[in-house]
């Protein structure tokens, strides 16, 4: 089974364009366009972003594997993040 890519899931939670969403990163489309290519992931400062727009619908575990979510979100002293 295919999955949808966590990227293209945000942006038709969001109803934008990934476009859009680099924007709201600001950072550029075709940088969003490279996070979804084999491999690669959402570079971690832009996924609590990512999840508090689209409200916890995709999660930062879902766009960077690679860092350990559960520690910063237990141990963010006070930080909203999400």
């Amino acid at each position: 089974m295919n999955r949808q890519h966590p990227i293209d899931r945000a942006v038709t939670l969001l109803g934008i364009s990934q476009g859009k969403l680099g924007a709201l990163l600001g950072v550029t489309k075709a940088a969003v366009g490279q996070w979804k290519q084999e491999g690669r992931r959402v570079p971690a400062e832009h996924c609590p972003k990512i999840e508090k727009l689209t409200r916890g619908q995709v999660r930062c575990e879902e766009l960077n594997d690679r860092v350990d979510w559960g520690y910063l979100r237990n141990n963010s002293s006070g930080h909203d993040w999400r």
